[in-house]
Order: C-alpha cells, then structure tokens, then sequence
C-alpha cells in the first residue's frame, strides 16, 4: 500500500513539473516558423510572448541572445545584419525551427489578383506541375478584418511553404512569377509575404490614424472603449463574496417586478440580502425557494454558486449543499438578467429557505445594483454605425501583426473594388505607403504598384472610366512619392475576367522597378510618362519622361488618342511621333484644349511605348 501510495505521488509531481513546463512556454508569432525567409543585411527582430519576466534565449548561427518577457508578456531581440545563405536552425529556448533562409523578402497586398492561387494557372504554363525550387518560398496571412482594434498576432492557418512540386499548389500566383523572377537575377532565397484579400477596398488597409482627412472611415473610438467597459459585467466575481460591501447600493422590495419600483434597466442587475440562521442549522443543507424569477438567474449563497435557469418560466427549487450555511450573519446574491427591461421576483411565489424543522423568509428589503446595462451598451454602439464601412479593419489584422518582420519591399495591387468611386484613390495610396512606411520605421521603403489592366468590353468612342481614374490616381501618386514603381498592364488584361492569368508578364515587369529601386540597377523600368503639353494650331503636341530609347508605336499607327475642344466632347485623333513627341490633331477639331490617352476601361489597343517594350502609362491633360 505505501509503495502504490509513493507512485500516486511520483506521478502527481511529474504531471505538475509538466504542466508548469507547458505554461513557462515561450510562444512565437506564426510567420517564425519553419521554412521563413528572412531579410538579409538588416537588423532582424525575433519576438514572442512569454510568462512576465521569463527568460528567453535565442541561438543563431553560432550566437546566443538574450532577453525576457515585459510586463506585457512580449519580448524581443535583435539580431544583427546576416548575409544571404541557408538553411539554419534556430533555437528559442526548447523551440527548434528549422530550414530557414536568408534572402529578400517582399510583402505582397491587395485584392483578389494579388489571391489568384496558382492552380489556375497550370494549363497556361505547365512548369508550374514540376516546379522544383527550393529557395523560393511562400506565406500567405489567414484573413484578419477587425475594425476595433490592431492585433498583435496574426491567425492560425499561415505556414511557409517552397516552390517544390508538392508544395507550390499552395502558393498564389503572382507572388511565385515574382519569386522565380527575383531568384534567377538574383540567385538568392526570396520570401514572398502575401497578405491580401479578395473584394477589399483600399481604406480597409490603411490606420485610422492615417485616414483622419475621411470622418466617415473613422470608427468612434471612445465608443469602441465605452462599449468593452459598459459590456463588461462589472460585478463579476465580485458582487456575490458575502462580505462585499453593498452599503451604498440601492434598496427593493421583494418580491415586485422591476419597472414597478422604478428600475428601467434591461440587462443584468444583482440583488443581495443578509438573513440569519440559528446555530442548528451551522453547515447543515438546506433547500432554497425563489418563486418565479424575470429572465434568467444565477444564484449564490454565501459566495458560493448553488444553481441557475436560463429563462423565466420554472421555479427556482435550489439545494444549498452541506458545509455553506453558518449560525449568524449569511447572505443571498442573485444574479438577475432581463433583456426586456421588466425583470424581477414574480409576486406571490415562495422566497424562502428551508431546513430541518427552520424556516426563512426572504421577502422585504433586498439591496441592488446594475451590473451591466443593455441600453448603455446600445447608447455606444448607435456611435459605431459605420462599422461595416470604416476603413482599417485588414491593416489592423493582417499588416500592423506583422510589422517586425522585415522586407526588401512592398508590392500592391489593388483598386478594381475602388474603381466605382475613384476621387479620393491618389490620397488613399499616397496614405497607405506612408503609413506602412512609418510602420515599418522605413521612410525608403520601395513600393511596386501595380496599374490596373485593361477589363471589359472596349469602347467605339471615347468614354468615361473608373478604371482610367484608378490608373490616373496610381500614376500620380507614384510621380509624388520618391522610391516607388508602376507596372503599367493594360495589354495584358482580359475584357470579360477581372482576374486575368498572365501573371508571369506582369511579375517581369514589378521587377524592373525593384532591379531600379532596390538593387540600384542602372536601367529603363517604365514606358513613357506624360510631362507637358503645347497647343500649335489646331494640334497639340505632347512631351514625356522615360523615352529611353525614344518613342515608338507597337503594330502600327497609334492609336487610343483622343482630342476636345472647348465643349469638351472628346473625338478619336491622328497621333503621330516626332522625335520625343507626340503631335494630336482630328480636322474637326479646330481648336484643341485637352487630349487623352487610353483613357477607357478597356484601352487594350493603346500602343505608345518606348523601344524597351514598355508601354506608356495611360493619361489626361485636363481634369473636367
């Protein structure tokens, strides 16, 4: 008997050595994980969380760092700059992640082509079936929209990923075109971070602390705050200990409904009593009668639960167990919840507590307060009528989690979800780099932006667009910020599929603009851009920047030019290449003002490049 005795011990002991080694645990945020890219040449923060003050220990390549856990249970440690290379291990206390590269990495967002999966994309290019590179590698951020607040981690589901065969069906699609691309002129690993969401709308990426200049996009935050106190049971865990001090509260009659004695509250209110019991009756069982009580109920004695009913219909028959009555002073908390506002203690129902040979009357004065009070909650929550519309809710879930993981640069592609309300898309993405600039504590941080591609049917005439002011807002923010490229596509679009598949074209083209910007390559990575204007006559001729090599048509005549006058009627107009200019003119048009240029949803034709094979960026000289 005393050595199966000392065996119930041993194991007791090993179970709770195991249990403290389980909550001592560090935790790391989901991207630090096998198969992660990391940046190469830049400071690397490694974090996690962790009971306060614990110590963490992170191994590197021969190194050890130390740190512990704050008082918000989050640590930290830097590692210095690491050269291109891998794999390595690295060990965060008893954590070991493995396979992991050192590379470029770059943050991929936007909409749903920045999601297209690459399964899509098998048929138009069969090497995807037997792809076969290791040192590419993806992450795609599980879905996150939360307008209240930014998050600290991202959700469960993301996992690194490489390009290998049985892997890559995992990846999307533009971000391997890109990956591949990036690895064969570089001949380094690439981390492609993709966080993105299919039908998202631009404001929903950016701060409200960005996005101060649109009242309608901001959420009330004091209502955001008030909401989680006023939805907060105040006396939770406090209001039924039987020696709270309930002096100051409010007094009742029970039994009597609510609104009768002047409580016009819906929601949950506590009501406590003190009674008396003989010395007979000290840590005797006893039974427990309240009637019929307004809705629900949880009911203690002594601070210790003894039942509850979720609606107003049974009567409240409890047991009071053995051990929690004592001769003297006790006392009763309900715990009373009314959505209708009219609660109470239906009348001329039992309210009583019955032992052996005593009874209790618990009629009479009761003392109460609210506890939680619907019509405040509902009084924040009319304030946060446009939490459906505001904007912030994806940067708060699935960019501000992720901000301590560096990259090489960003690529956004976005805006078809925008293109039906374009006036403010300029000052949301001039918005949007700034801000994840600021976040990213990289004022020169490169960001690729991709012009959106040519989609429906094409036009027999001159129109107006959503799509071209999209393309326009992108252009000029890009001319605005310093350190950002535009792939222009529309040739490469699809007129009946907003999701084109030529995603490897497009990937060639994002990557001129790094090879330019991030790897400081002295090279030609646009098509022509509009610069000024000069009205001779009855034509106008037109000047740009990134000529490169000069100015040239692609097959054929230009075309998708278009001209006005003074009544601002736009006409198809005969274009053609003088030197480094464009002269535009239509005979019908004897006195020009504005000319544009594969201004349409649809300017599929439009064929002004340069002789690098890049395509003018679409443009208009007026702003009517």
């Amino acid at each position: 008997m005393r050595k199966n005795s000392i065996v119930v011990l041993s194991l007791l002991a090993l179970l709770v050595g195991c249990f403290d080694l389980v909550a001592a645990k560090v935790r790391l945020p989901r991207l630090i994980s096998d198969k992660m890219v990391l940046q190469r040449d830049i400071d690397l923060h490694i974090w996690g969380w962790a009971d306060v003050s614990e110590k963490v220990t992170v191994r590197f390549q021969g190194k050890y760092y130390y740190t512990e856990a704050g008082k918000d249970g989050k640590w930290t440690v830097q590692l210095p700059p690491q050269a291109a290379g891998g794999p390595y291990i690295m060990e965060v206390n008893e954590i070991v992640i493995r396979d992991i590269l050192i590379g470029d990495v770059w943050l991929a967002s936007g909409q749903s082509n920045m999601e297209t999966p690459i399964a899509r994309l098998t048929n138009r290019y069969p090497e995807i079936d037997v792809s076969n590179n290791h040192m590419i590698r993806h992450f795609k951020v599980p879905t996150h929209n939360t307008v209240e607040s930014v998050q600290e981690d991202i959700p469960k589901g993301g996992k690194w990923h490489s390009a290998v065969a049985s892997e890559v069906m995992n990846w999307t699609a533009l971000a391997y075109f890109y990956a591949q691309e990036a690895y064969h002129h570089t001949k380094i690993p690439v981390g492609m971070l993709v966080s993105s969401l299919g039908g998202s709308a631009i404001e929903s990426w950016i701060s409200q602390e960005h996005l101060k200049e649109f009242p309608d996009l901001l959420l009330d935050q004091e209502a955001i705050d008030s909401v989680k106190i006023a939805g907060t049971d105040r006396g939770s865990g406090k209001w039924t200990e039987p020696g709270w001090n309930d002096a100051g509260w409010k007094t009742v009659s029970v039994p009597g409904l609510w609104r009768s004695q002047g409580i016009n509250t819906k929601g949950m209110l506590y009501f406590r009593k003190n009674f008396e019991m003989p010395e007979s009756m000290d840590g005797r069982h006893a039974k427990l009668r309240l009637g019929m009580l307004i809705d629900s109920d949880s009911v203690f004695v002594n601070g210790h639960f003894v039942g509850s009913t979720s609606y107003m219909y049974p009567p409240r028959e409890y047991d009071i167990p053995a051990g929690v009555l004592r001769a003297g002073k006790n006392n009763i908390t309900v715990q009373l919840n009314a959505s209708s506002g009219n609660g109470g203690f239906v009348p001329d129902k039992p309210y009583k507590i019955i032992g052996d040979g005593v009874e209790v009357d618990l009629t009479g004065e009761w003392r109460y307060r609210v506890g939680l009070d619907v019509d405040e909650i509902n009084r924040y929550k009319n304030r946060l009528h446009n939490r459906k519309t505001a904007g912030s809710g994806l940067y708060n879930g699935m960019i501000y989690p992720i901000r301590d993981y560096g990259v090489r640069g960003v690529i956004w592609y976005q805006g078809e979800t925008n293109a039906g309300r374009p006036q403010h898309y300029q000052t949301y993405l001039e918005s949007l780099i700034g801000n994840w600039r600021e976040l990213y504590q990289a004022p020169e941080l490169p960001f690729f932006v991709v012009q959106l591609p040519n989609y429906l049917k094409k036009s027999n005439e001159p129109q107006e667009s959503g799509w071209a002011e999209i393309r326009e807002a992108q252009l000029k923010a890009t001319q605005e910020i310093p350190y950002t490229s535009l792939a222009v596509t529309y040739d490469i679009g699809e007129w009946n599929d907003i999701h084109p598949l030529n995603k490897k074209d497009l990937a060639y083209r994002l990557f001129l603009g790094a090879r330019k910007l991030s790897y400081g390559e002295k090279l030609v990575s646009a098509g022509p851009v509009y610069q000024d204007m000069k009205i001779e006559n009855d034509k106008i001729v037109l000047f740009f920047t990134e000529v490169g090599g000069g100015l040239r048509s692609r097959e054929g005549a230009l075309r998708h030019f278009a001209i006005a006058g003074r009544d601002k009627k736009f006409v198809w107009a005969h274009a053609v290449i003088k030197g480094n200019a464009v002269v535009i003119h239509n005979e019908q048009v004897k006195n020009p003002i504005a000319v544009r240029y594969a201004w349409s949803n649809n300017p599929e034709e439009a064929n002004l490049e340069n002789k690098e094979g890049l395509l003018a960026s679409p443009f208009r000289t007026d702003d009517w």
